[in-house]
């Protein structure tokens, strides 16, 4: 069922999460803008959407920052107390939305949330269980999430291509990266992080990586978070004596991380949002993945990126299963331990994918 267009009024689409996941939500997100041109398309969003999204050109017209909601998994930490909520609600309602959209999740939470948000007609996902909305797209965990959140769009019309729209980098952001990657590249980003131990490949498979690109004359740069100071550290220590590389974990906001990602040659990474960031900003991509992971999040085209997955779904460190047999809403489970699951991703394989985007092979 297609046809309904808002005119002038408000669009709502709800997702409130992290960085990699706002970027697989960037095709649906252009999508009702090209179907919707004269909307007013409002994400229902986190914090950081809000400070990052802000003077942006891009499809979103405003963000609209959610409080704290039970139950909605992938909040960040920051959100506005859950006492905020009504009143949120309210201002939201007092619009007149012509269309909400539940781009969130499997919708056990997020479907009462987008009812309420009151608009004319609600669109979204809904796994077993959860309430309904006016039209639905069925929740299945494994589906390219690009492709799952256009399957929502094409309810109300909106369609398009499930590869990122680029983002665009500001000035100022490409002047904060030229100050701390001054002078000629080619300048090689690699991101040891990722929300899980499970999803990272070893530290030491980082630096012997940043090794074979700085001897094959590449400017290797570690990017991450403040939390992640750890993990860089440790790729740096591990690399030999002499390898020239900067560490720029902590030292870069997500605007200039933008500008330093832009201004790489390539990037090598777990599935993690800086690898999404830097597929989009353009810059050719190594992704690191754990092979159910890909499904989900593994990019569509090779010319630019080139995926590698690890096979392991039994713990290394004490053979339980991990696949999702049993557990269908929360895959890869198994048991209590943490180890890397990427291990069986060969250097070798990095070295061999980097040089080909490079044209050093």
């Amino acid at each position: 069922m297609t046809g309904t267009d808002p005119g002038h009024g408000d669009v709502l689409a709800l997702r409130c999460n992290a960085l990699g996941d706002h970027l697989m939500a960037t095709p649906a997100l252009a999508a009702l803008r090209t179907r919707f041109p004269n909307a007013h398309l409002v994400l229902v969003g986190a914090p950081w959407h809000a400070r990052f999204l802000a003077g942006r050109p891009g499809p979103v017209d405003e963000v609209a920052v959610l409080p704290r909601v039970d139950g909605l998994a992938g909040q960040p930490a920051d959100a506005p107390d859950a006492a905020e909520l009504p009143a949120f609600l309210a201002r939201l309602r007092a619009r007149g939305p012509a269309l909400a959209l539940q781009l969130h999740g499997g919708g056990a939470a997020a479907n009462p949330l987008v009812s309420a948000f009151g608009a004319a007609t609600t669109a979204g996902l809904r796994a077993p269980g959860a309430p309904p909305l006016d039209r639905t797209v069925p929740y299945r965990y494994y589906q390219a999430e690009a492709s799952r959140l256009l399957e929502v769009t094409a309810l109300v019309g909106a369609d398009g291509p499930p590869e990122y729209p680029r983002l665009a980098v500001l000035d100022h952001e490409r002047g904060a990266a030229a100050a701390v990657l001054p002078g000629p590249g080619p300048w090689v980003a690699l991101h040891a992080g990722a929300t899980g131990p499970r999803r990272r490949w070893p530290a030491q498979r980082f630096a012997d990586e940043a090794a074979h690109a700085a001897a094959a004359g590449a400017r290797p740069v570690l990017a991450g978070g403040p939390d992640e100071c750890a993990l860089t550290a440790a790729v740096a220590a591990a690399l030999p004596a002499g390898t020239g590389v900067r560490d720029l974990a902590g030292a870069t906001g997500l605007g200039t991380l933008a500008g330093v990602l832009e201004r790489c040659a390539a990037i090598v990474a777990n599935d993690s949002g800086p690898l999404h960031l830097a597929r989009a900003v353009g810059t050719p991509t190594v992704g690191l993945y754990w092979c159910g992971n890909v499904i989900n999040a593994g990019p569509t085209r090779r010319a630019t990126d080139r995926p590698l997955l690890a096979w392991t779904v039994h713990c290394p460190a004490c053979g339980a299963d991990c696949t999702p047999v049993g557990n269908p809403h929360r895959p890869g489970e198994g048991c209590t331990h943490r180890p890397s699951f990427l291990g069986d991703i060969p250097v070798a394989e990095v070295v061999a994918e980097l040089a080909d985007l490079l044209g050093t092979a």
